[in-house]
């Protein structure tokens, strides 16, 4: 990308940073990386789309600097986050490691971090690795961002404003600034704290910088797609998955959306550009995720249907592997732990459970390169701690492989998607759009979970008001040939009674060799305090 792109950097800083690629060049023993990943982003980028059979929401929206890591590296198909809620997905991404075996992490609010447990910044930081995080690592948690040393290692001089980068656009919009200049002051602000975490890089370190911007996560600017991006919601229809209502109300709510996934994709060309002029991306390794699915929508976050798990991930190792390839391999986020310690010749911790992908990385192979990886167990405790009466959980696992997505709920005749609280009845479109917890506490509150309770006794509005908000049967099975949006509930079809059987047990006797609560020893763990209660 040009340096002649209307959002970059100050034409000031050309000088100094032709000077610092000069000097300031570091070996290639140890590359440095560069983790950009995104709150709430699920498996949207344009790399996809070529990939999809079928119009899908992929179509809708450009991620070129995503896209150029996965032309120049890998894009993997079948990434999944451990946990669709973001403290025990970061949990089990930073441990490397089942989300239920980080203890209190294991939930979101409430959550406290066992310093027992070996986690990957702080093992490359010993290892003499430069490290540093910007906006968001492990949070809500005690201590904030506990696995990355607290906020020893937190660069956030230029501020903040990125992390609502709709919502400050517009305010600068308000003062006079052209959509072009609001975008790059918040630009700016990205490269500023980029600039003072290599800033304090001692001489002939590598470095490990994450960067984790929260932009993507609700709340966004309604309309903001259209104004700040030029994206169009009409150009969804017919786009959208079966168990979301194709109306305009929806597809301008995932357009908005889409617009902070372009925001976030932007600020990794400023990072990658950063890179390049100071002759160090070729000396650094690039992984771009998200921690799970769309917010406020059916089957995503909180969810293990792969709205809600199956998230975006490319990664770009430079001399590493043929250029371009698109694997299929199964991928649990928690392999990340080990990939980057291997990447930084750091031995990997026994205790960690995920297995890295360095091989993959080092391969020439497309399609399934590690014949062992054909499968990833997903879960979930509990998000939110007053969705349910008593902090209760929504204890579920699940078992996904490439034709099947088998999905055991442990607490059936609990509410998915929280208590419904007051019932979806004296509860307005204003409080639905902007209070979660006006109503099932599970489901972020937007436009989408508004039309869907404002819609409930329609004849158009209540299966997918049911669909989302009713209570599930303690199996759930999904043709995923048949029926990729996963809708149709198999479990009890007779046809499928020995591929349930089959996935049950493989599911549970995955959950027992790896020390899952639920399965084996004290299986009222999650249900109990610490984990329940007291927040």
């Amino acid at each position: 990308m040009s340096f002649s792109s209307c959002f970059h950097v100050p034409r000031i800083f050309l000088a100094l940073f032709a000077t610092v690629g000069l000097t300031n060049v570091y070996g290639a023993d140890r590359p440095n990386i560069l983790f950009a990943f995104a709150d709430d982003w699920g498996k949207f980028a344009s790399a996809y789309a070529d990939l999809e059979f079928e119009e899908t929401p992929n179509t809708a929206l450009q991620t070129r600097h995503f896209d150029r890591i996965a032309d120049e590296g890998v894009l993997f198909t079948n990434a999944f986050v451990n946990s669709p809620s973001c403290t025990p997905c970061r949990s089990a991404l930073l441990s490397g490691q089942y989300f239920f075996r980080t203890g209190r992490a294991a939930i979101l609010q409430g959550a406290v971090w066992d310093d027992s447990i070996p986690s990957f910044p702080l093992l490359l930081r010993d290892a003499g690795y430069h490290i540093g995080q910007t906006y968001k690592v492990w949070s809500p948690g005690s201590v904030k961002d506990a696995p990355f040393g607290g906020r020893n290692y937190e660069y956030e001089s230029a501020g903040t404003r990125f992390n609502q980068f709709s919502q400050n656009a517009e305010k600068l919009m308000e003062k006079g600034a052209s959509v072009l200049e609001a975008k790059r002051e918040l630009y700016d602000e990205v490269l500023g704290n980029f600039e003072s975490f290599l800033d304090a890089r001692p001489d002939g370190a590598p470095f490990f910088y994450w960067f984790g911007p929260t932009n993507v996560h609700r709340k966004w600017i309604r309309g903001s797609g259209k104004t700040l991006w030029g994206l169009e919601p009409d150009d969804l229809k017919g786009k959208l998955p079966d168990f979301l209502p194709d109306v305009h109300t929806v597809r301008e709510d995932m357009i908005d959306y889409f617009g902070e996934v372009m925001a976030f994709d932007t600020a990794l060309g400023v990072l990658l550009d950063r890179l390049a002029i100071a002759g160090e991306l070729d000396n650094t390794v690039v992984v771009v995720s998200g921690d799970h699915g769309i917010p406020g929508f059916t089957n995503a976050k909180t969810n293990l249907y792969d709205y809600g798990t199956n998230v975006a991930l490319a990664i770009r190792w430079p001399g590493k592997g043929n250029t371009g390839r698109v694997v299929t391999d199964f991928v649990n986020l928690m392999d990340l732990a080990p990939t980057f310690l291997e990447i930084g010749g750091v031995s990997i911790p026994d205790v960690m459970t995920g297995r890295s992908l360095a091989g993959i990385l080092s391969s020439n192979r497309e399609g399934r390169v590690e014949s062992s990886r054909h499968f990833v167990v997903t879960g979930r405790e509990r998000h939110v701690a007053k969705a349910r009466a008593g902090n209760l959980p929504y204890p579920h696992r699940a078992l996904r492989t490439d034709d099947f997505l088998y999905i055991r709920n442990f607490k059936p005749d609990r509410w998915p998607e929280g208590d419904p609280g007051k019932g979806a009845a004296a509860v307005d479109a204003h409080e639905l759009t902007n209070n979660t917890f006006a109503t099932f506490g599970d489901l972020d509150a937007s436009p989408t979970k508004a039309w869907l309770v404002l819609n409930k006794d329609t004849e158009f509005g209540r299966p997918y008001y049911d669909f989302a908000f009713g209570k599930r049967p303690g199996e759930e099975l999904y043709d995923l040939h048949a029926d990729p949006d996963q809708v149709v509930n198999l479990a009890s079809d007779p046809v499928y009674g020995a591929k349930r059987d089959e996935l049950r047990n493989r599911l549970l006797k995955l959950l027992e060799e790896n020390g899952d609560p639920r399965v084996t020893g004290d299986r009222m763990t999650f249900e109990r305090p610490p984990f329940v209660g007291g927040e």
